[in-house]
């Protein structure tokens, strides 16, 4: 049984590694996976979808070469305000870093289980080897193990919660994690800039929200989805918007899954190759007061292959109020939300787990009640 669960650690049951169920499980997955008939993905949602023109529905390209440009500002600005995601291409982040990364993390998931549980975690921060989120005793659960870490600000990054194995994540010389999240941050600075543009402040407006250069949060999530027998009946992650600042999402290279909710129909992302896909999350919204909109998306998975995404989630510091910014505030435009800091957002996230944007629209409302 010690290769199935992790039994204690803070969470209110024993935890399934979705790694073993797949294993184990047969045709059939337990029923705690079976999501309800409305939020199980249907055989529709499984291709990309059809634009009005006949051609395929996807989320917009950006080439982020020349992120200072016009050009590249007002391409970016109308992704977030139409779809709160775009692809980005000619990042600067090295395609042979993206591999390496990739390749590293695979490594990790692919070690024995009695390795893999040396990492189990808590909901306390949820860093290191997960199954759940959420403490909730007794709800549906998702079709997908992760890792989780903190990279920013430096006073929580302990890598004494990093993987020791495989050796190319944690002790080589080039550090492919380390690496990789230095190279992140770096290109997560030069998109808020390019989002402070589009919405007509300056260009350090939304960093400095954050918490300044150094001062902003940082954390990487690595998903790894095991094959699925019944994938029609489950996801990988359930619909959610992202509660933090900005995602820069390092999808599969071989397998798609995610898919992004557009008009009240669910888009399967097409990725392009060594791209990043960026999305809105909800403290942007929040401090664009709902200028950007963080977008509804979920995960799918593979009866024929697992699947493996690195998300990397810009944050605001946990300690700083977040509210909307005041040039984004007039008489026609009053204050969608309160101020609220990033750790008290997340705690009701960390505590009921992913439930679309039902946390936001709560804000929102309680926000109207108090003003009229």
């Amino acid at each position: 049984m010690s290769s199935c669960f992790n039994g204690g650690a803070g969470w209110p049951e024993p935890v399934v590694r979705v790694q073993a169920v797949s294993d184990t499980c047969g045709e059939t997955i337990p029923e705690r996976y079976v999501k309800l008939p409305l939020d199980r993905p249907s055989a529709t949602t499984l291709q990309p979808a059809v634009s009005h023109g006949g051609g395929s529905l996807n989320i917009p390209v950006v080439d982020m070469s020349m992120p200072d440009s016009d050009e590249t500002v007002r391409a970016v600005d109308a992704a977030c305000r139409e779809w709160g995601f775009f692809q980005a291409v000619n990042h600067g982040v090295s395609p042979e870093l993206l591999r390496r990364a990739r390749s590293s993390w695979r490594g990790f998931f692919r070690q024995p289980a009695e390795v893999r549980e040396r990492y189990a975690n808590s909901p306390a921060t949820y860093e290191g080897y997960g199954s759940r989120l959420g403490t909730t005793k007794g709800g549906h659960l998702d079709w997908g193990d992760y890792y989780f870490l903190h990279l920013l600000p430096p006073s929580i990054k302990s890598h004494d919660k990093w993987p020791s194995l495989p050796s190319t994540l944690r002790y080589a010389q080039r550090d492919a994690t380390e690496e990789y999240g230095e190279q992140v941050v770096k290109l997560c600075r030069r998109v808020s800039k390019v989002l402070s543009k589009g919405l007509g402040l300056d260009g350090g407006r939304l960093q400095a929200a954050f918490g300044g250069e150094g001062g902003e949060g940082a954390c990487m999530r690595v998903n790894f989805y095991p094959r699925c027998p019944q994938p029609e009946l489950t996801l990988g992650v359930a619909a959610h918007s992202d509660p933090g600042g900005m995602t820069m999402l390092l999808v599969d290279d071989h397998v798609r899954g995610l898919q992004v909710k557009k008009d009240g129909q669910w888009i399967t992302v097409d990725p392009v190759p060594d791209a990043f896909i960026v999305n809105v999350g909800d403290q942007i919204q929040v401090l664009s007061n709902a200028a950007y909109k963080s977008v509804e998306h979920r995960v799918t998975v593979s009866a024929a292959e697992e699947r493996l995404s690195l998300a990397f989630f810009y944050n605001p510091r946990s300690d700083v109020p977040v509210a909307p910014m005041a040039e984004l505030v007039a008489p026609g435009r009053p204050v969608l939300y309160p101020e609220m800091t990033f750790d008290e957002y997340r705690a009701h996230i960390r505590q009921r787990g992913l439930s679309g944007k039902a946390q936001l629209q709560s804000l929102q409302n309680a926000n109207s009640s108090v003003a009229s």
